[in-house]
């Protein structure tokens, strides 16, 4: 007799955990979260880059000046004695 409910107690359970599988709103709020977190990856991206870019121009120019300064000292003018 215990048989005979048992499909009937099986197709019960398996229809409640149908119904629990409806509901949406978990992935909606996964996919918020994870397009936020992805706007905040690339924005810090962004700010090391910026900051990368910058030290390698400020460096770039600081040699670009030395080996100017370099030339300049070498290309001067020698001062032309004056006749007595």
């Amino acid at each position: 007799m215990k048989a005979k409910y048992l499909p009937l107690v099986l197709a019960l359970f398996s229809s409640l955990t149908m119904f629990g599988q409806t509901d949406n709103g978990g992935i909606k709020q996964d996919t918020k979260d994870a397009a936020h977190s992805t706007g905040q990856a690339a924005k810090k991206s962004g700010r090391k880059v910026k900051h990368g870019t910058k030290k390698v121009v400020h460096k770039s120019a600081k040699a670009t000046s030395k080996g100017a300064k370099k030339v300049e000292d070498k290309t001067k003018p020698s001062p032309t004695p004056q006749p007595e």
